[in-house]
C-alpha cells in the first residue's frame, strides 16, 4: 500500500490594501475575457472556481501591465515568506535565503534560492551532466558550475556512485539521456512553466515488420528479459548481452553487426540489446527504426530532471515513498528540493544535516516546508551526500564532505545565450 500523506491548509492569505481590492476586482471580470490564455500555462497551474485565488489573479494583472509591480511584489513576499532569514538579491529576479528553522527544539540549516523566473528573463533553468560527452563522469557542483558559467547550482538526480550513470529520467535540449526507474517523479521545464509527474517511457524498435518496446535507455538491466538502448554517451562500448541475448549495432536504422558480446556504439547511432528470441526477428531486413516518447507526453518540454518521491501535487502536501520504492531514503537527513508556485516562481532547496548543529529534515518535514514556501508542486532531489547548493561563485551549505562529494549532474541558473 502506497504511503500517502496529505495536509490541509487552513489559513488563508491575507488580501492587500482595500483600496486595490476594489479597483482589481472589477479589472479581473474584464482580463477573464480579454487576456490571452495559453495552454502551457493552463498546464502549470490548473485555477478552478472553487480554488480562484484572487490575490494570485491580481499580482498577474499588475505583472502584465507593470514589471516594477511584479519586481515590489517579489521582493515583499520573499521578506514575509521568510521572516529572521538573511536575504541576499543575487541577480534581477533571484534571491539567495539563508536561515536556521527548528524541529522539536533542534536546529535545521536551510539554504533557498527562490527565482523569479519572468524577472529574471535573462537566465535559463536547465539540468547539465559533470561531463557533456558522457553518463560516467563525476565532478564537484563548484567545477560543474563553472564550467557552464551558473549563477546558481543545485545537485540533481540520483546516480550510480560506481560509475556517475544517472538513475532516472533525465532530457536536456529535447534530448532524452536516460529513462525512468520506477516510474519516478519528474520535473518537466518548459520555456514558460513547469510541471511534474510520474514518467514512463514510450519508447519501441520497428523492423522487419516488427515492433518491440525497448524497456529503458543507458540505464542498468534489471531483467534479463528487458530490451534496452545504449546510445553514445553511454561509452565505447555497450555492455555484453544478457544470457540467452544479443546485442544488434544500428547506424543509420540499419543493424551492422549483431553479437552477444559488448558491441562499439557508434557516434552516429546505438546498440539495442536483449533477449535472442526477441531481437533476431530484426535480422530479416536489418532494419530497425528508434522511437522514443515519453508518458505523459509532455508538449514542447525542453528539460526534463527526475528525484522521488513527491512532496507537493496540485498545492497539496504528497509524500509516496513507497510507491516510488524509495523507503531506504526515509529518515532525518541532508536533503535536495526542487518546486513551483502558482505564480510560476521556481524555489530550489538544500537543507543541513547528520550533524548537531544541523539535524536534517524528514520527508515529510521537507514537504511542508516546500509547501510552506509557496510550492504547488515539488519533488526530491538526491540527497544525503549528495546535497550541495551553489551561488554566485560559491557554496553556500555546510556538506558532510567539504565542497559537495563529486555529482554525476546538477540543475543550474545560468544566462541565456541570447542574453
Amino acid at each position: 500500500m502506497d504511503t500517502l500523506f496529505y495536509a490541509e491548509n487552513y489559513e488563508l492569505r491575507r488580501l492587500t490594501e482595500a483600496a486595490v481590492n476594489i479597483s482589481i476586482i472589477g479589472v479581473l471580470v474584464l482580463c477573464q475575457a480579454l487576456l490571452p490564455i495559453h495552454a502551457s500555462n493552463l498546464k502549470v497551474a490548473k485555477v478552478t472556481a472553487p480554488d480562484f485565488d484572487i490575490q494570485n489573479a491580481k499580482v498577474k494583472i499588475f505583472n502584465k501591465i507593470s514589471p516594477e509591480v511584479r519586481k515590489e511584489h517579489f521582493e515583499k513576499s520573499i521578506k514575509e515568506k521568510y521572516p529572521k532569514a538573511l536575504i541576499t538579491d543575487v541577480a534581477e529576479g533571484i534571491m539567495h535565503i539563508k536561515m536556521t528553522k527548528y524541529y522539536s527544539g533542534r536546529p535545521v540549516r536551510i539554504n533557498v534560492v527562490e527565482v523569479d523566473m519572468m524577472l529574471a528573463k535573462d537566465f535559463e533553468l536547465t539540468p547539465v551532466l559533470a561531463s557533456d560527452s558522457t553518463l560516467k563522469s563525476r565532478k564537484t557542483i563548484s567545477t560543474i558550475a563553472k564550467n557552464y558559467d551558473a549563477l546558481v547550482a543545485l545537485n540533481g538526480t540520483y546516480f550510480k556512485p560506481q560509475t556517475g550513470v544517472p538513475l532516472g529520467t533525465l532530457m536536456i535540449n529535447e534530448k532524452l539521456y536516460t529513462g525512468p526507474i520506477y516510474d519516478r517523479v519528474a520535473m518537466g521545464i518548459f520555456d514558460d512553466g513547469f510541471d511534474i509527474a510520474r514518467v514512463q517511457l514510450n519508447a519501441s524498435i520497428s523492423g522487419s515488420g516488427k515492433t518491440v518496446k525497448v524497456d529503458n535507455i543507458n540505464q542498468p538491466r534489471m531483467l534479463s528479459t528487458h530490451v534496452l538502448v545504449y546510445t553514445p554517451e553511454w561509452g565505447k562500448y555497450s555492455p555484453a548481452a544478457p544470457k540467452y541475448g544479443v546485442g544488434l549495432q544500428v547506424i543509420d536504422n540499419k543493424i551492422t553487426k549483431a553479437s552477444a558480446n559488448a558491441i562499439e556504439i557508434p557516434k552516429d547511432g546505438y546498440v539495442i540489446s536483449g533477449p535472442k528470441s526477441i531481437l533476431y526477428a530484426f535480422l530479416d531486413k536489418k532494419d530497425a527504426k528508434l522511437s522514443i516518447k515519453t508518458t505523459p507526453q509532455w508538449r514542447d518540454v525542453k528539460h526534463i530532471i527526475s528525484g522521488g518521491p513527491y512532496l507537493v501535487r496540485d498545492g497539496e502536501v504528497y509524500v509516496d515513498m513507497t510507491a516510488q520504492k524509495l523507503g531506504a531514503i526515509g529518515g532525518r537527513n541532508p536533503r535536495s528540493a526542487i518546486g513551483y508556485t502558482a505564480e510560476n516562481n521556481l524555489i530550489l532547496v538544500a537543507v543541513d544535516g547528520r550533524e548537531g548543529s544541523s539535524i536534517g529534515m524528514t520527508l515529510m518535514e521537507l514537504a511542508n516546508f516546500m509547501k510552506a514556501a509557496g510550492c504547488i508542486g515539488a519533488i526530491n532531489l538526491d540527497g544525503g551526500g549528495s546535497t550541495v547548493m551553489y551561488v554566485n561563485g560559491q557554496v553556500v551549505n555546510k556538506p558532510q564532505m567539504t565542497g559537495g562529494i563529486p555529482l554525476s549532474n546538477a540543475i543550474i541558473l545560468a544566462k541565456t545565450s541570447e542574453s
